[in-house]
């Protein structure tokens, strides 16, 4: 509430009614139901009409029946999505202010007895509507908060959630440029410019966009099978040798996931050996390779990292792709989180050796801050995507429409049904420029690097491994008090694997913060710190470093 007072005009006052409104009343006087005096014409129905926004909208009488394309369902209509919409507005002040929780938790039980969440055959009013979307916002984690430092700590962009409004709006399919001209176009565009970001020749190539960094990879796995043995598109996998992909250790769990998907088995993926910081250890990767290769086996697959999921590490591209090369096999970069610090001059050194990659993924809904979901693969070879994938679905890509078929881009994916995500990321490019991108990239890793001078030295915190952190990744433990001086090792790493998990449960039951953990190979629990929401400041790290102190030093 304090938030919303700060705005001018009556959308602050609005603000606040809606912000003091509990999860099971119903506002007494809403924008809809006392709307201001308005003149025909002015109620905003984009035609002349002699409709007006005076009139009372009660919504204890409204169904959904009621609205468009229902016969004079505008203005209800646009009432009704205007209520939507100081909704969400509501949110958004909210979530951007630090004075309120980051989550109201409450346990499963408890949340399925506090709302009614059942379906019914009959239709509830649109009154009931406006009520359920208040309450889903109200026990939603804010992940837009400063403070809420989780997985996917992303924030939330003004201009990609008007893009992603927008795009919910047309609500049309990226199959074929036949449906969605404007949107195929921009992934054209944009799926260049990373390219060219990339390294590769006048940003040559293919991609797509998918669901996720995990089908992405799946997508790299496919592409690499099919380029050594095309024949396994028709023939299946029993056409082919015995084959193994090398990933490592540290990288991300979809690697395994794609080989049990396309039926090469998890046991085909060989985990490499990381080093200290969770980098590849190249030597370990040629080593296993050979050893595969004496087996019969046929090495078809390396995955690289680009920013591990739990030490942020990146892999030696360079070495790898020289290994890649002497023994002619795929060389794929999975750079879903740390694919972004290309777009940052200071950091992007850290890929050297990306262009040499057959295919990369990378996510612009991590660090570019872009709304879920937003996941690129790129990939060098042009039409490897269509050869490998293509069906010739008459009903869908005929051969004798009147414009380039090139631009029908459905049939290189998996999918028939394509969400259109490019155009989040395409807006706030444009709204951003690269340049604001990198700003932003680079405050994160600013603030991730604050993060671990304040900590690496401060009594009562060890570094999970030595060095500052590679990615915005900070990983470390907390010591409380009573475990700081115990002599036996076992019983000190006992107490301290549960340290986390309790700290963890109090940050949520308090609503302050929130900060993910996990052990790691031999390492206890530890706290993981992800810094990737453009919102935060250096006071919001140093709360989040007092919060755990003031949170554990019972343990």
């Amino acid at each position: 509430q304090a938030a919303a007072q700060k705005l001018s005009g009556g959308i602050g006052s609005k603000l606040c009614a809606l912000l003091s409104v509990g999860e099971g009343d119903k506002p007494a006087e809403s924008a809809a139901k006392q709307p201001p005096q308005t003149t025909a014409g002015d109620c905003g129905c984009n035609k002349s009409c002699n409709c007006t926004k005076a009139a009372a909208v009660a919504f204890s009488d409204l169904y959904s029946t009621d609205l468009l394309p229902a016969m004079d369902g505008d203005t209800k209509t646009m009432t009704f999505l205007q209520e939507v919409v100081d909704i969400l507005l509501a949110y958004i002040v909210e979530s951007f202010d630090r004075e309120t929780k980051v989550i109201d938790f409450h346990y499963p039980n408890e949340l399925l007895q506090m709302n009614n969440w059942e379906l019914q055959d009959e239709p509830a009013t649109l009154d009931d509507i406006l009520i359920s979307c208040r309450a889903t916002l109200k026990y939603a984690i804010k992940t837009a908060h400063p403070r809420y430092f989780n997985q996917l700590s992303t924030g939330l962009d003004m201009v990609g959630l008007a893009a992603d409004w927008l795009t919910s709006t047309a609500n049309t399919n990226m199959f074929t440029y036949e449906v969605a001209p404007v949107f195929v176009l921009l992934e054209y565009v944009t799926l260049k410019k990373m390219r060219e970001i990339i390294g590769w020749s006048d940003g040559r190539g293919d991609g797509i966009f998918s669901p996720g960094g995990a089908i992405s990879n799946m997508y790299a796995m496919l592409l690499a099978r099919f380029k050594m043995f095309p024949e396994v598109k028709e023939k299946g996998m029993s056409s082919v040798p015995r084959l193994v992909a090398f990933t490592s250790e540290h990288s991300h769990f979809s690697i395994k996931k794609g080989a049990a998907a396309l039926g090469i088995g998890t046991e085909s993926v060989i985990c490499i050996k990381a080093d200290e910081s969770g980098k590849l250890i190249p030597a370990d990767l040629e080593r296993r390779i050979l050893e595969a290769k004496q087996k019969g086996f046929v090495p078809f697959f390396v995955s690289a990292t680009a920013g591990t999921t739990v030490y942020g590490a990146f892999d030696p591209l360079i070495a790898i792709s020289d290994i890649c090369r002497k023994y002619n096999i795929w060389m794929h970069v999975d750079g879903a989180w740390g694919g972004s610090l290309l777009m940052s001059r200071r950091h992007r050194w850290k890929l050297d050796g990306v262009e040499r990659a057959n295919s990369v993924t990378w996510n612009p809904h991590k660090m570019m801050s872009v709304p879920l979901q937003c996941s690129a693969l790129l990939v060098r070879e042009e039409d490897l995507m269509h050869n490998c994938n293509q069906m010739h679905a008459c009903y869908l890509f005929q051969q004798d429409k009147h414009y380039d078929l090139s631009y029908d881009t459905g049939d290189k994916a998996l999918q028939c049904g394509r969400h259109v995500d490019i155009f989040k990321l395409w807006l706030m490019w444009r709204a951003k420029g690269t340049i604001g991108f990198e700003a932003q990239i680079d405050k994160c890793l600013e603030l991730s690097e604050y993060l671990y001078n304040k900590i690496k030295d401060r009594e009562g915190y060890e570094m999970v491994f030595d060095g500052k952190p590679q990615h915005t990744n900070v990983c470390f433990w907390y010591l409380p008090p009573g475990i700081r001086y115990m002599e036996d090792k076992e019983e000190r790493k006992k107490h301290l694997h549960k340290v986390a998990p309790v700290i963890k449960a109090r940050m949520m039951e308090y609503g302050t913060t929130m900060v993910s953990y996990q052990p790691q190979g031999d390492k206890v629990n530890f706290f993981r710190m992800v810094i990737s929401n453009p919102a935060a400041t250096f006071e919001d790290i140093d709360f989040l470093i007092e919060e755990i102190e003031r949170l554990g030093q019972d343990l």
